[in-house]
């Protein structure tokens, strides 16, 4: 059940952050960094203050919530967004030719950045994140971070939409 930016407005620091510590994977600090600035008119500046939090860290912390999340169609344990959201784009059923391409592609990409490879999957389907894999990984690591940033932006972005009505 959503809720409403008037309930969240309302809530102590830590039912702020248990309800919205999940948006930017496994990284509640900035639920718990963005409460100080309630209330919120609504989600879309909800979002942008949670974004400017992101943007305001140092770059070890913004490598941190790089490094956060999961590798795209691995097997691994994630949060419960990171499954949902990875099983709409298909990855949750690859076949065993597509599994090991995601393998190979998930290596050489953190063998050349140092971080998984973030896309917005909800926007996709395997054959467009595999597109996207493939021409990302000829970027540069710095045009490559900002990358992987605003995918998290997008990605928290939904989340949000799922978790807050206006």
């Amino acid at each position: 059940m959503p809720y409403s930016i008037t309930e969240l407005n309302k809530m102590s620091r830590e039912e702020f952050v248990n309800t919205l510590g999940t948006v930017f994977e496994n990284t509640p600090d900035i639920a718990y960094r963005v409460w100080n600035q309630r209330p919120f008119t609504n989600v879309a500046k909800l979002h942008q203050c949670m974004v400017d939090v992101v943007k305001s860290a140092s770059r070890d912390e913004q490598l941190k919530l790089i490094q956060a999340h999961p590798e795209l169609g691995s097997k691994a344990t994630m949060a419960e967004a990171s499954v949902k959201e990875q099983a709409g784009a298909g990855l949750a059923q690859l076949s065993f030719e597509e599994y090991n391409r995601f393998q190979a592609l998930n290596r050489a990409y953190k063998d050349k950045f140092g971080f998984p490879f973030i896309i917005a999957v909800k926007q996709h389907t395997k054959d467009s994140i595999l597109e996207s894999f493939e021409y990302r990984l000829e970027n540069p690591i710095d045009v490559e971070t900002e990358q992987a940033l605003t995918e998290i932006a997008q990605i928290a972005r939904f989340r949000l939409a799922e978790l807050v009505s206006e």
